[in-house]
């Protein structure tokens, strides 16, 4: 038999399949389906989650402005290369925001058509029963007691899969009754609840990130700082940011307690707590007594102060040849170590001939190795000093370049003390005084409560006489309850999606030539459902043991034959 003239095997072999070309507007829906594809969502949304690891590898400018310093002072070849990529403002980066507005779009393209699909399918009646049950999961099938009529069983079915919160439609055809029953929706209203609140929570972060601000301010015990932008140390603002919106308070930080550990030999030295003792006051309100932990914020004046970081901060003086106080301040030294043996900087711009920095040391416990350097045994206070090295020159103030307060620019400066000076590095213990180089005046490591004459059988305490100071961050978010709330919904969104199952069973009354009446049972999960022919056994043994309290004369039909069928 040949075939027609039409038929693909029928073509000449030498013609070539010539494909519709697509056109602008062709290419731009299929890649705008190719976004909206949950396939590439789900992509996008891994992407991002990759993309925000180098966050945590280097420090951000928002969070951590200090510790970008230092890595640029520690890594001052690999630093450029890492800021030209944005990898310290990861955040905001070009590379990041792309990705997370890719994500947004792709997230809208299919939310919506899915929602309008399940709007659709919620509302369409239970389809029609299979003729063949015998081919779907968990079939059963079952005698009903004599006497029982096909409308009768159905009824009782209907109101057995009803109270379980199946949606139900009656099918009266020819040769059976039966009950179409689904249930599970709320799976997938659970998914797009997810999604939902997905977008929200990338829009809220949105907002929240344009509208709030991230700024870090140090404290050393007893000094006071105000909310204005002024007296911020490093301050990071959303795009939309107003300073006007800062709720005016002080915060003063009375005290920084640790506790370490001293039981646990393995342990010696660990910190166990930490404690910010701070008083609040704010504009035209009572001064309040507050503490700030590391995973306890303080929330006060529409921001949260959060406790970043603490370090000893020794209080230094320089006096000059004559006599007068040329330079007093507390210096908060960046710890280096567990120990926390801490680097600082003094700079003394004016008041001696020429303007002197020193790079100092300070050991909480000092101790002495077996090379001869020293080093901290102990973060607490036990045996305190403090070594300087003494710089003199132009110390780079007048240029109008920003610097530091943590690194001295040696460059254009002489050693006066240390290296191959011949100049003994300066060691002071708290309270102690010592000669500058050159006759250039004195230097004291002032302390706050030591014990100075200690009696023969007591050794000096010194467990107060370093004052410490607490690095503190201090954000402002106007979206945080939003972002509770979305994050609230997609958990009860992802609960819903991953423990509901979505499935359909059916219930058939079939009249026998014997006056006997056959009970179908059956069922059809969408995705895997190991519970579907445990459900279908159930409903089964419910339903013919209710079955005989049923009067069989009392009975009337569920469904007029022929009609249309009923949604419930």
């Amino acid at each position: 038999m040949s075939r027609p003239s039409d038929h693909f095997d029928s073509r000449p072999t030498n013609t070539s399949v010539v494909q519709p070309r697509l056109g602008f507007v062709g290419w731009l829906r299929f890649l705008w389906r190719q976004l909206t594809s949950m396939r590439t969502a789900l992509f996008l949304l891994l992407l991002l989650a990759i993309a925000a690891v180098p966050g945590s590898l280097v420090p951000q400018r928002t969070s951590d402005p200090n510790g970008v310093t230092q890595y640029f002072e520690n890594n001052p070849d690999l630093a450029p290369v890492l800021d030209k990529f944005q990898a310290f403002d990861v955040y905001s980066s070009a590379w990041f925001s792309a990705i997370y507005l890719l994500l947004f779009i792709s997230l809208i393209g299919c939310v919506i058509p899915r929602t309008k699909h399940h709007f659709l399918a919620v509302r369409a009646t239970p389809p029609t029963t299979p003729a063949r049950l015998t081919r779907l999961t968990g079939f059963t099938r079952r005698t009903a007691p004599a006497g029982t009529d096909a409308a009768s069983a159905i009824t009782l079915a209907r109101s057995l899969l009803k109270s379980s919160g199946y949606r139900v439609a009656l099918y009266d055809k020819a040769d059976s009754v039966s009950v179409s029953a689904e249930r599970g929706y709320i799976r997938e209203t659970g998914n797009l609840i997810f999604h939902f609140a997905l977008l929200g929570l990338l829009v809220v972060s949105g907002f929240g990130n344009g509208f709030g601000f991230a700024g870090q301010r140090v404290l050393v015990e007893g000094q006071t700082f105000t909310n204005t932008l002024l007296a911020f140390d490093s301050f990071n603002p959303g795009r939309f940011f107003n300073d006007t919106t800062l709720d005016p308070y002080t915060l003063t930080l009375d005290d920084f307690t640790v506790v370490y550990e001293g039981d646990n030999r393995d342990a010696l030295g660990q910190p166990i707590d930490y404690t910010a003792d701070v008083t609040v006051t704010p504009r035209g309100e009572k001064a309040e007594t507050e503490q700030v932990k590391v995973n306890g914020p303080l929330r006060t004046g529409g921001t949260d102060i959060f406790l970043l970081g603490n370090g000893y901060a020794p209080s230094i003086t320089v006096t000059s040849a004559d006599g007068t106080d040329v330079f007093t301040d507390t210096i908060p030294f960046l710890p280096q170590d567990g120990n926390l043996t801490s680097l600082g900087v003094v700079k003394v711009p004016d008041g001696l001939p020429e303007q002197l920095g020193m790079i100092g040391f300070f050991y909480p416990t000092q101790e002495t190795a077996q090379s001869g350097a020293f080093f901290s045994s102990y973060p607490d206070l036990v045996y305190p000093m403090l070594t300087l090295n003494v710089y003199s020159g132009d110390l780079g103030l007048d240029g109008g370049v920003p610097t530091s307060v943590y690194s001295l620019n040696t460059d254009d400066m002489t050693q006066l003390t240390g290296g191959t000076t011949g100049v003994e590095t300066l060691e002071l213990l708290p309270g102690e005084t010592r000669d500058l180089p050159n006759g250039l005046g004195t230097v004291t490591f002032n302390n706050t409560d030591l014990t100075v004459n200690p009696t023969a059988d007591a050794a000096a305490d010194y467990s107060n006489s370093v004052p410490r100071f607490a690095s503190f961050d201090v954000q402002r978010d106007p979206t945080q309850v939003w972002v509770l709330v979305f994050a609230i919904l997609i958990m009860i969104g992802l609960l819903t999606g991953l423990l509901v199952p979505r499935r359909r069973v059916w219930v058939k009354a079939v009249p026998q030539a014997d006056g006997t009446l056959n009970l179908e049972y059956a069922g059809l999960a969408r995705g895997d459902d190991p519970s579907l022919e445990a459900a279908v056994t159930a409903l089964a043994d419910r339903h013919l043991a209710a079955l005989p309290r049923l009067e069989a004369d009392a009975a009337t039909p569920a469904h007029p034959a022929g009609s249309t069928p009923n949604q419930i």
